[in-house]
């Protein structure tokens, strides 16, 4: 298992990667509880003195007005976890509850919830233990919290629902017991701390980040195999252009292909003295495209690594003045255009590789044989592979639609501007597998033109990556079942394999 010493509000995006991707174990830095044990002593003192504040004595959302009695605040605790536990569709894989988990733990830890260290120790334990609450899908709007999810996630505690240990499913109660402990009583503003917060939607929009790098690496490596497949000229990337321009994620970008197309390789030389003039601009353009794509997977990156580690529930305790103040970090705008931003990005990184896969198709522009395949008309090769790359980047264009400029009001209309964000971030995931399919052609193809100029070789970086796919899809020399081909290629690229390839550093989390 990973190891992650939470220090609460420092996690850092390679971290959060770490435990999207592995089983972690989880220890929190000791420091933590005196901040947390003084935030429960002012939700405690509130109540022994009999004043008003919202969620520790009062109702919910537009019942915020409706005061409880002392005798029904465990009750109201308890109620409100169930009755927000209205999620519907299927249950999220047992990565994306572990990251949702933590990011909860990181946020509880801060002591601004009021929240007893044994209820967020306990939420440690289940996630040390390998125990994952059942929390479908859908069901939030991304303000006031994402308050159905993370009931779900909440209702094991109290010894309520379902969770997963190792692929099995089992009552909560069982689950719990796997994790050593016995169902909890929430005190007094305990339901609403873990209900509210934006950890659901940062948790969508993080998947759909790391995602996004991955796609962008591995579009890298394959646009390089194409510009050599193509003979295509080094010519623009070109420090000095984009210098010139002064657009940091362009210069990083250029960088990035200098580094996998080298000073030249036989490939290079052997065009060296060639009349072309200028490449198409899914070629020649790269740096400028997927340098604005590097800027906005950068942006949301920092979004989301501030958001990892916010405190974003409702009220907040400020002990150190015995305030308890009312707000409204629960809304996960932020979070929302991030994620629209991240769409962006992925939609034009498929759409330019769908691009480049479209130039070696034609055998004017690539001067390969029609298709990739030899003896065409008896062998149609690539022809129907780049149609299922046009169709992914198609799809792409329309679920790039923002989701951050959608809202339905809710509770009555108190709550009468919602973010989306949860939309905003489940549907990168979409996109993100649409890009990988079109990678993936785009890998076949590059590695097969590059074939095709037999005795000849493009640089170390870009033959690793030739080999790479030639250790499991061999070269189509006629017409075969085409399907596995991409499925073992996109089976690859969601391994990482050309990750490595690009300079560390380049992405945020990588």
């Amino acid at each position: 298992m990973a190891q992650l010493f939470v220090t609460p509000g420092t996690l850092t995006l390679a971290q959060l990667r770490d435990v999207y991707q592995h089983p972690t174990l989880v220890t929190l830095d000791e420091k933590a509880y005196a901040a947390i044990d003084k935030s429960v002593a002012c939700v405690e003192g509130i109540v022994a003195e009999g004043r008003t504040a919202y969620g520790i004595n009062t109702g919910f959302g537009l019942l915020a007005s409706t005061r409880i009695a002392h005798a029904d605040l465990e009750n109201l605790q308890r109620s409100l976890v169930l009755s927000h536990a209205a999620g519907v569709g299927a249950p999220l894989d047992d990565a994306l509850v572990r990251l949702i988990m933590v990011l909860k733990i990181n946020s509880l830890a801060r002591g601004f919830s009021g929240i007893r260290r044994k209820v967020i120790d306990a939420l440690v334990a289940l996630v040390n233990a390998e125990v994952y609450p059942r929390i479908p899908l859908k069901g939030s709007v991304g303000a006031s919290g994402d308050l159905a999810p993370l009931a779900h996630m909440s209702l094991l505690l109290l010894g309520e629902g379902q969770a997963r240990h190792r692929g099995q499913w089992m009552n909560a109660r069982e689950a719990l017991a796997v994790a050593g402990l016995a169902p909890l009583t929430l005190a007094a503003k305990e339901g609403l701390a873990l209900l509210n917060g934006t950890q659901v939607s940062t948790a969508y929009a993080l998947r759909g980040l790391f995602e996004a790098e991955d796609m962008y690496a591995a579009a890298s490596v394959c646009g390089a195999m194409t510009v050599e497949a193509m003979l295509g000229s080094r010519a623009p990337f070109d420090a000095r252009i984009h210098a010139a321009r002064g657009q940091r994620g362009q210069i990083d970008a250029a960088a990035v292909f200098r580094h996998l197309l080298g000073e030249t390789s036989e490939v290079g030389q052997s065009h060296a003295n060639c009349e072309k003039v200028q490449d198409p601009y899914s070629l020649r353009c790269q740096p400028q495209v997927m340098g604005a794509c590097l800027t906005q997977i950068r942006q949301a990156a920092d979004v989301l690594a501030v958001e990892a580690n916010a405190v974003s529930d409702n009220p907040l305790v400020f002990w150190e003045q015995g305030d308890v103040i009312s707000g409204g970090n629960f809304h996960a705008e932020p979070v929302a255009m991030a994620a629209d931003n991240l769409a962006l990005a992925l939609a034009e990184i498929g759409a330019l590789s769908e691009r480049r896969i479209s130039l070696m198709m034609d055998k004017h522009m690539s001067q390969l044989p029609a298709f990739l395949v030899a003896n065409g008309g008896v062998n149609s090769g690539f022809m129907i592979a780049q149609v299922t790359a046009a169709a992914l980047a198609s799809d792409n264009k329309a679920l790039a639609h923002p989701a951050s400029v959608d809202s339905l009001p809710t509770s009555a209309n108190q709550e009468d501007h919602v973010s989306m964000a949860p939309n905003a971030g489940k549907r990168l995931w979409e996109m993100a597998d649409n890009v990988k399919g079109i990678i993936a052609i785009e890998w076949l193809s590059a590695a097969q033109g590059l074939d095709f100029r037999e005795g000849v070789k493009t640089t170390p970086a870009l033959e690793r990556a030739r080999a790479l796919l030639r250790q499991s899809v061999p070269f189509y020399d006629k017409d075969r079942y085409f399907a596995p081909d991409i499925e073992g290629a996109s089976e690859l690229i969601a391994q990482r394999t050309l990750s490595a390839l690009v300079p560390a550093g380049t992405l945020p989390s990588l």
